[in-house]
């Protein structure tokens, strides 16, 4: 469901692997005269199953712009490694506040000029403003990129970090490119990537208890409850979904599959 991962980092998650389920009541509690406290259900969203099946064949065509230009197709596939997970490190920190095009089109002009650390390191900020220019932000980007990449030279040895902690510690990279990186360059997946399509989406089908504020927020409600064999694909699926049906502004709500069992849609 997802593009093939970066390899050569000897990912630690396995495809199909869940989170810990529910506790169970040990024979002690609330045992007092042989009675045992009844198990509260764990709560999950109304009809989340049957809406992420339409999700799914809404999807089935793969011809989003995430999926044509997102940050799995952003790297050089036939570079080292080391050099590759770099690049998803870069790419992830271009297209925050960046459409998928134009963070692809950003990533193809860097890597014609030697999208590595060195060249990075040996680009004056001038040339690399105008390089990653029109993404969002550009002129902090650059700042962020010199700082992450000259920290990565000197405390990593040229390869970017393998855990979420040390991740998020580098200049302009936030929670959801921490977890995007771990999934696509070490192939891990660590947590749900939760960015606006996300964030958006799942409050509107109530996959969240109560409505979220903030991205981080929805991560936390959505890893809650949701089996962990679906972390890797949800942020793949939904982002795509965001960008051609459930829209910021104006969703599509006539063409969409879940309109009969959407909350959102039964506002409309």
């Amino acid at each position: 469901s997802c593009a093939a991962p970066v390899r050569g980092g000897g990912g630690v998650c396995k495809e199909g692997e869940r989170g810990p389920s529910p506790a169970q009541p040990s024979p002690g509690d609330g045992a007092e005269q042989g009675t045992s406290e009844p198990q509260r259900p764990r709560w999950e969203p109304r009809d989340w199953r049957q809406q992420l099946e339409h999700i799914r064949e809404m999807r089935r065509k793969r011809d989003a712009p995430v999926d044509e230009m997102g940050v799995e197709k952003c790297y050089d596939s036939s570079a080292p490694p080391q050099v590759m997970r770099y690049q998803v490190l870069l790419s992830l920190m271009l297209s925050s506040q960046t459409k998928d095009q134009v963070t692809s089109a950003a990533m193809l002009r860097l890597r014609q000029h030697g999208l590595t650390v060195d060249r990075i390191l040996q680009m004056d900020d001038v040339t690399l403003g105008q390089i990653i220019y029109p993404v969002g932000f550009w002129r902090n980007k650059v700042k962020y990129i010199k700082q992450t990449t000259a920290i990565l030279k000197q405390k990593y040895g040229g390869d970017i970090p393998r855990t979420v902690e040390e991740l998020v510690q580098l200049p302009g990279v936030g929670p959801k490119m921490a977890h995007l990186a771990m999934n696509i360059a070490w192939d891990s997946v660590s947590g749900i990537a939760v960015d606006t399509h996300v964030h958006r989406i799942t409050n509107r089908l109530k996959w969240v208890k109560k409505e979220t504020r903030y991205p981080e927020e929805t991560r936390a409600a959505l890893e809650d409850w949701l089996p962990r064999d679906l972390w890797r694909e949800i942020n793949w699926l939904l982002v795509g979904f965001g960008q051609q049906t459930c829209l910021p502004v104006n969703p599509r709500c006539n063409e969409c599959l879940n309109q009969d069992i959407c909350p959102a849609a039964k506002r409309r």
